[in-house]
């Protein structure tokens, strides 16, 4: 991942503001420690830190193109799975490229398509284009929200950045929190309402979001959203179907010019991808796919069965090792050192989260750090494909609530009384909305309408949690 930056205002001179800018770019430093970079010009401030993997040599940000009469700058987070093909597009059109980054190839996208680039990128990520010309700011975010993209709107001016605290540095933006914020923080966290970003004035576009800025207004559009349509297919052409997308969709993300690996928990999200890893990894004579997996001092001793891990992971971590013949690492995690990172994973995430799950992950890949950059793993697949127990267990899927948050009893006891009075018909809503805004089909039974509720709730809330974990 990298981190990005920017900072929009006709009525400042930027050049008074560097400090506040070099401290908004030091927050993301984690982020992007391979390289930094800085660009200027009135009225805007755009803000890279770089974390290299394809073109690493040529690859810099921000980064500053001209096609025809336009002329653009971009700091782009994220990663192209159709680089290829678009920079064959756009080389027919007659755009020329200095470098193989796939940055520059969102940026030519800019250049020739405008707006309409977005419907053709085919990745995950988080951009800012500003066009020197028309002193407008581009901005969009991929169409599941893998990548973050927080803002801070005031008058006369925008101010964007990959993480909270980036946007916190700058002394525009109020370190504060209203009872919206802090009914997101204690009544629905880890989650967070779509587009919300708890302190008071900052937003974050939403998954399949674009919106331009002209120092004046700003304008928000959606170019990607959930539908409902009738499945067509027989069980054949769909199981035949869906393992081409997954193909498809694990072999694009294993370009990278650094090495990578796998995660490879024993479960089958992580089992097929790191199949198809090294499957992939063979057909080319590449060496064997490295995976890494994690457990915990004593684990074996106190593991307990339960709706969500009916069977420890080691069971079929083996299994598959076996199988693929990858280069296999296990990494043990103290419980101790679990305890003492808790406030490091809060520090990193910038919200509370997950607790020891967000500690453990921390953990986990600060291990794998050691030895590679990019790693794949099976995360979200129990959305997208129905993995937990209240898309099966149907007394669980037809309760009217989140299912994962199913009573505000032991978040209220630990608030004083009075706090929060509004706090559950705030939780209640933000359930009715995502319901009610989710599409269904007239031919839908009780039953398929409650799957689709059920989806809509994973993708826009669970999904999006777990999203924010990997992505810190």
């Amino acid at each position: 991942m990298c981190g990005i930056a920017g900072w929009y205002d006709k009525d400042l001179d930027f050049r008074d503001c560097r400090s506040i800018l070099d401290e908004m770019s030091l927050t993301l430093e984690k982020r992007g420690p391979d390289s930094s970079g800085i660009f200027i010009e009135e009225p805007v401030a755009l803000m890279h830190r770089r974390l290299a993997v394809i073109d690493i040599e040529n690859g810099i940000q921000p980064m500053t193109k001209s096609f025809g009469r336009k002329k653009c700058t971009i700091v782009y987070n994220g990663e192209l799975y159709n680089t290829s093909e678009l920079r064959d597009e756009l080389t027919s059109k007659g755009v020329e490229f200095r470098t193989r980054s796939d940055t520059e190839v969102v940026l030519s996208a800019y250049l020739y398509w405008g707006e309409y680039c977005i419907s053709r990128l085919n990745g995950i990520f988080a951009f800012a284009v500003w066009d020197h010309r028309e002193h407008e700011l581009f901005m969009a975010r991929d169409r599941i929200g893998v990548k973050p993209f927080f803002f801070y709107r005031y008058n006369g001016g925008l101010i964007f950045a990959s993480e909270l605290k980036a946007l916190l540095r700058n002394p525009l933006v109020p370190a504060r929190v209203d009872e919206a914020g802090l009914s997101e923080l204690f009544l629905i966290g880890p989650g967070r309402t779509p587009g919300q970003g708890v302190f008071v004035g900052v937003d974050e576009l939403l998954p399949g979001e674009y919106a331009v800025y002209d120092g004046k207004r700003i304008v928000r559009k959606r170019y990607f959203e959930l539908h409902a349509h009738e499945h067509e297919e027989d069980a054949k052409h769909t199981i035949i179907r869906v393992r081409e997308l997954l193909q498809d969709s694990i072999e694009r993300q294993l370009v990278s010019d650094v090495p990578l690996f796998t995660f490879l928990s024993g479960g089958l999200d992580s089992s097929i991808i790191s199949y198809a890893a090294s499957e992939h990894h063979r057909r080319n004579g590449l060496p064997p796919i490295d995976t890494y997996s994690v457990d915990y001092t004593d684990n074996e001793k106190y593991f307990t069965k339960s709706l969500f891990q009916p069977t420890p992971d080691s069971e079929f971590i083996g299994t598959m090792v076996n199988a693929i013949g990858s280069v296999h690492h296990n990494v043990t995690i103290d419980n101790y050192d679990l305890f003492a990172s808790l406030t490091k994973a809060v520090d990193a995430r910038d919200l509370p989260g997950m607790v020891d799950v967000d500690s453990s992950l921390l953990l986990f890949c600060r291990q794998i750090k050691k030895n590679f950059t990019v790693g794949l793993s099976g995360e979200c697949a129990d959305e997208l494909f129905g993995g937990y127990p209240w898309y099966h267990n149907e007394s669980i899927l037809f309760e009217d609530h989140f299912p994962w948050s199913r009573s505000l009893d032991i978040r209220r006891s630990i608030l004083k009384k009075g706090l929060l009075p509004h706090g559950e018909e705030y939780v209640r809503q933000r359930y009715l909305d995502t319901c009610r805004n989710a599409e269904k089909l007239r031919s839908d039974s009780r039953l398929d309408a409650r799957m689709r509720e059920m989806f809509a709730l994973n993708f826009y809330w669970f999904m999006q949690t777990l999203l924010d974990d990997k992505d810190t």
